[in-house]
């Protein structure tokens, strides 16, 4: 008997919560997922998991290992590079179209999240304060590149945001816990909103070049620190 289709809902939540528990390193990379584990973490059947599975496999974060079921993908230090570098070209050209195309609602909504990520907000526990920063610096550079006006180039990029998750974790765990570090953020994300008001496309992608390659060596540092590489 064929078996039902998992509800949506149930398959969003097994995706959700194992994305998160594989990007924050509950599992090792190239750790073997066990079916068995993995219902009775989530409490959730096989159906719903499964769907999970096939879900980050198509986001590179799982691998799919014929007839052995699958394992948590491999992280090394020349995807890294590949993927970061990828991201500050791709980058770089959606905000020189987004200088071109942009007007001022695009200019005051990069604003507003440039205030909002700025504000000093209560937080109860250090994840919670991963999460909202994160969120918010996220959500800052989202309307950055929005301004292209692009859904293509922006379904790229979504793509490749999600092969650097992992990466990106170790970042922000050195990142935002540390106000030095924070600091020299606030920094780097000032010297660029003043090069894009200004519609200065070629210092603004330098910028924004320089600003997201500023973590590589910091990642590469925690890969080895955490014996992944």
């Amino acid at each position: 008997m064929t078996q039902p289709a998992p509800r949506p809902n149930l398959a969003i939540s097994a995706y959700r919560q194992l994305k998160r528990d594989i990007i924050r390193g509950v599992y090792a990379p190239g750790e073997k997922l066990l079916m068995s584990r993995l219902k009775a973490r989530y409490d959730l059947g096989v159906g719903p998991v499964r769907e999970a599975l096939s879900q980050l496999v198509g986001e590179h974060l799982v691998t799919a290992v014929s007839q052995r079921g699958y394992r948590v993908a491999g992280m090394s230090e020349q995807e890294l590079n590949d993927i970061y570098d990828a991201r500050a070209h791709l980058e770089g050209l959606m905000l020189e179209l987004a200088i071109a195309r942009g007007g001022d609602e695009w200019e005051a909504d990069i604003l507003a999240k440039l205030h909002t990520l700025a504000k000093v907000v209560e937080v109860h526990n250090a994840d919670e304060m991963l999460d909202v920063w994160d969120a918010r610096h996220k959500a800052f550079h989202y309307a950055i590149v929005a301004g292209c006006q692009s859904p293509l180039l922006l379904r790229v990029r979504e793509s490749l945001f999600d092969q650097a998750e992992r990466y990106r974790h170790l970042w922000l765990c050195e990142t935002v816990f540390s106000e030095a570090a924070l600091e020299a953020k606030r920094r780097e994300h000032a010297a660029l909103v003043d090069a894009i008001l200004a519609r200065d496309s070629e210092r603004a992608c330098e910028r924004m070049r320089e600003h997201l390659m500023t973590p590589v060596p910091i990642i590469r540092e925690a890969l080895v620190a955490r014996g992944i590489v």
